[in-house]
């Protein structure tokens, strides 16, 4: 039996096998749970139906997170299925290409709204809209990245997301932890993902963050995913409110002259 047997749960925003959200549903069943699946429009459900159905998914739907009437719909399903709930991931964000290249202050006002109404105020639906129907001692997590705290190259309106997702995260923690619920955010390094592939000189990110890191490398799918495993497992009974870095120590440690170069470089692209 694994830590997560018996446990229930949703994961929003898997997309493919080489993604974040991907890594950590894999450790979850591998232990055991019992995972429902989203998906937002057709193009999205051809990719994640198979990952859905190689896990036994008993619930596969589509959810627009922008759409608070399909997050609704999507854990009425699960109380009807499962019960109450134990887990929630929240693994969705997205930004317009051309707010993610070029400088910054050229940020539209149409991509800051969808880049932040999808990655961040999506958590507050999910979890507002997930509170009724989860155990106590249940946890919610979203996925972050450095580049709320820090400017990276071509992360540009992303970052903002980012932040704004962990400040309300943080605001989350005590509304949900009433109900003794946790929520936290989860901060991975670099990975080769889909959605990395829309950042431009994201090849000589790795690079850089290989360097700067004290384990000399950067993160697996499999790291980000034990990561994960613990956020969403009892084995964080006591942690809320909180953002557990997964990058090989590469957010404490300083950039070197070279580091710097690399990621100049890359910005450039």
């Amino acid at each position: 039996m694994g830590i997560m047997t018996g446990k229930k749960g949703v994961v929003f925003g898997v997309s493919n096998k080489h993604g974040i959200a991907y890594g950590i549903a894999n450790e979850l069943f591998k232990e055991g749970a019992e995972i429902a699946f989203t998906y937002a429009g057709d193009i999205m459900e051809k990719r994640v139906r198979p990952i859905a159905e190689e896990m036994n998914a008993k619930i596969i739907m589509n959810c627009d997170v922008t759409n608070e009437d399909e997050i609704k719909a999507v854990f009425a399903e699960c109380e009807k299925v499962y019960g109450k709930l134990d887990f929630v991931v929240h693994a969705v964000a997205f930004a317009n290409r051309e707010d993610l290249q070029g400088e910054f202050l050229n940020t539209s006002k149409e991509g800051w709204d969808t880049a932040l109404g999808v990655s961040a105020y999506s958590l507050v639906s999910i979890c507002r809209n997930a509170k009724p129907v989860m155990n106590e001692g249940g946890s919610i997590f979203a996925l972050t990245y450095i580049g709320s705290t820090s400017s990276v190259p071509s992360y540009n309106i992303m970052g903002v997301a980012k932040a704004a997702l962990e400040a309300s995260m943080r605001y989350l923690a005590v509304d949900m932890g009433k109900a003794g619920i946790r929520v936290n955010c989860l901060s991975s390094g670099p990975v080769k993902t889909l959605a990395a592939s829309g950042i431009s000189g994201f090849g000589k990110m790795l690079k850089a963050g290989a360097m700067k890191a004290p384990l000399k490398r950067n993160v697996t799918l499999e790291d980000v995913g034990k990561a994960g495993l613990y956020l969403a497992s009892d084995l964080s009974s006591g942690t809320t409110g909180q953002i557990l870095f997964c990058d090989c120590g590469c957010h404490s440690a300083y950039s070197s002259g070279e580091e710097m170069e690399i990621l100049a470089s890359a910005c450039q692209e």
